[in-house]
């Protein structure tokens, strides 16, 4: 079990580059990325809290900030429990939507959009070849939490496919955010999972992706807002204006999100 806990560890940290799988740990970003940089316009250093799916991207767009990436709804916890942020990207707009309604943030901004797909091992053992296979007996299938975007998108997907009760009956896992789930499948601890077509591309070599109809819905949108009770207000405001910069939208398409 040490051994197998070990190796999700590592396949986590393989395919979500250098992010982590909770929202209590920090990922820094790393030398080479764009030069566009809220900490040389914005008067200190922010500190963003942003969507698991984002690991890769946001360093790229901005090397200087502090990230903390996790399952969305966990960081909304958090910023509701007063953890020092400045800005928060989500992968939906319900949990900035809701942090809004209760005033803890400015006004969300859509910023990209992204594809719920499935993915499947890479040597594929349960010959997983279309969603209405997810309900066949036996087939383990891990999705996010129903806390997380990417298990509520895929709870939404199940609905509209009219396959909601056979598909949960052959759920083994609930993971914390998407590269959890990556690793699970990676990893063959499960048949077939529900991930952004974003983390399926970063995990290339060790998962499969697979098109979801346009029927099931797989459309996904994220948000991001400064959080009012920024310590760095003004660098919260340069990193966003960042990420909606045309160089910041040209490496969020390099890394497979849509615009919004």
């Amino acid at each position: 079990m040490r051994r197998a806990a070990v190796l999700a560890i590592g396949v986590a940290a393989a395919v979500a580059g250098c992010g982590s799988t909770n929202s209590g740990i920090a990922t820094t970003g790393f030398a080479g990325a764009s030069s566009t940089s809220s900490s040389g316009s914005g008067g200190g250093r922010p500190t963003v809290m942003a969507a698991a799916s984002l690991t890769k991207v946001f360093p790229q767009i901005d090397a200087n900030a502090k990230y903390t990436f996790g399952g969305s709804g966990a960081l909304e916890t958090d910023i509701e429990q007063g953890a020092p942020a400045d800005v928060f990207a989500a992968a939906s707009p319900k949990q900035p939507a809701a942090l809004l309604a209760k005033g803890l943030v400015e006004k969300p901004v859509e910023f990209a959009t992204n594809t719920l797909v499935m993915i499947v091992p890479k040597d594929n053992p349960a010959h997983i070849a279309s969603v209405s296979d997810v309900t066949k007996a036996g087939v383990k299938l891990v999705i996010c939490d129903e806390t997380v975007p990417c298990g509520d998108y895929a709870r939404n997907a199940f609905k509209n496919l009219g396959i909601t009760s056979a598909a949960m009956k052959n759920v083994v896992s609930q993971t914390t955010d998407v590269t959890q789930t990556v690793a699970e499948v990676a990893l063959g601890q499960a048949d077939v999972g529900f991930v952004y077509i974003t983390d399926a591309d970063a995990a290339k070599g060790k998962v499969t992706p697979i098109n979801l109809p346009p029927r099931a819905k797989p459309g996904a949108k994220d948000y991001i807002a400064v959080v009012k009770s920024a310590p760095h207000a003004a660098a919260a405001r340069a990193f966003v204006a960042a990420v909606l910069s045309p160089a910041g939208q040209a490496k969020l398409r390099a890394a497979g999100f849509g615009a919004p």
